[in-house]
């Protein structure tokens, strides 16, 4: 593995890092990574590093919220171990609707939306939706300050907005986040909750991108294949850490408007991109 390949890797683990988590479409950002400076590896390893590199972003989610999340803990009394078993059942619950649905049309939504245009289109008609719906929620008051007062049919009614992030550029904490605030949850609520249905959504998305790359593939990955996934996933892990810190910080003071334009700035870009040279 020569050196630019090395600093692709790194590149992408950046960019995944910090997307994963910013409402602006991290598997969008990935498709825009690949079609300006791809690797040079297998399209089926390619298909599967997009997918499995959000692991290292998933792990710290668990690191920064272990004891938030450990059901286990010591320092819980009784009823607090009770509310993080809630917790975890409503995670569960929301994780149902695209679960299904992602396994049942994963080849046919890669084969028939996984390029640039439609991450366009997705980008910009989200970043309406966030300005949208931020200047909806100015005349309200969330109903949902934490957790132990989130219904199950409000954690499954999120988890029907998730479907929509099947799609590429929509973003699976856009689309999160924006159906929690409607539905009434606070900004800081929507977005943790959207971090914590992030690591059952994203465990199972990578068991499956694994068992259909050796299914391809007929074996497991090469030496050189390994390391690039590795380094990748150790490098979206070490910038999720800052990015995760800095949107909590973020929201505790602000809403999610600048979200919204720069996505339509960046759709409107790509599609300009697309467009002209049709033109020229």
């Amino acid at each position: 593995m020569d050196l630019i390949e090395i600093i692709k890797v790194i590149i992408i683990g950046i960019v995944e890092g910090i997307t994963e988590w910013l409402p602006v479409s991290s598997t969008g950002h990935m498709i825009l990574v690949e079609n300006f400076w791809p690797l040079s590896q297998s399209p089926e390893f390619i298909e599967m590093f997009n997918v499995v590199i959000q692991l290292g972003a998933i792990m710290a989610v668990v690191v920064l919220f272990f004891h938030k999340l450990n059901p286990f803990s010591p320092k819980y009394s009784q009823g607090e171990k009770r509310d993080v078993w809630e917790l975890w059942f409503k995670v569960l619950v929301a994780t149902v609707p695209a679960a299904i649905l992602g396994l049942l049309l994963d080849d046919w939504l890669n084969d028939h939306f996984y390029n640039f245009q439609t991450v366009a289109f997705t980008l910009i008609l989200y970043g309406v939706l966030f300005i949208v719906v931020e200047n909806w929620n100015k005349r309200r008051r969330p109903r949902v300050n934490q957790f132990y007062s989130m219904t199950y049919q409000t954690a499954l009614l999120i988890g029907v907005f998730q479907i929509l992030a099947l799609i590429p550029g929509t973003s699976r904490s856009g689309a999160t986040i924006i159906g929690a605030m409607i539905l009434g949850c606070s900004r800081y609520i929507a977005a943790e909750f959207s971090f914590f249905l992030a690591i059952p959504v994203m465990f199972g998305a990578s068991a499956l991108k694994i068992v259909k790359f050796i299914k391809d593939t007929g074996g497991f990955f090469s030496g050189t294949e390994l390391i690039i996934l590795l380094l990748g996933m150790v490098v979206a892990f070490i910038v999720s850490l800052v990015c995760i810190k800095f949107l909590m910080s973020f929201v505790k003071r602000n809403d999610f408007k600048i979200f919204g334009y720069y996505r339509i700035v960046l759709g409107i870009l790509l599609l300009a991109v697309w467009l002209i040279p049709m033109f020229a």
